[in-house]
């Protein structure tokens, strides 16, 4: 068994730890202070965003969903978002399967297939 008390961890602004990655998942905790944004992006991979403290603003498919700790938002691969800190916020990331169909890392597996 594996266990993070991610609300002690000492995670820097700008520098998302990972907590795990294996063959199926990688999960990520991101210190993301008032006032900043993880600006519109996608990943490859289904991901979903687990709020552990603090507030954010969610912006994806034309809906724009506020919340604070115990929200939990799914994006599909490929679905582009924009997440908004409106207090300082520490962040849980989970991306499955890892890494997802298309990331780069994986670019040698094609090549492999061929």
């Amino acid at each position: 068994m594996d266990h993070w008390d991610t609300a002690s961890l000492d995670v820097e602004p700008h520098q998302p730890e990972v907590l795990r990655s294996d063959d199926e998942t990688r999960v990520i905790t991101i210190n993301l202070p008032a006032g900043e944004a993880l600006n519109d992006h996608q990943v490859h991979e289904r991901a979903w965003l687990i709020v552990a403290a603090g507030d954010i603003e969610v912006e994806g498919a034309g809906e724009t969903v506020t919340g604070g700790a115990g929200l939990l938002v799914h994006f599909e691969p490929n679905e582009r978002h924009e997440v908004r800190a409106t207090s300082d916020s520490r962040l849980i990331l989970l991306l499955s399967p890892w890494p997802g169909e298309g990331h780069p890392s994986r670019r040698g597996d094609a090549d492999a297939a061929s």
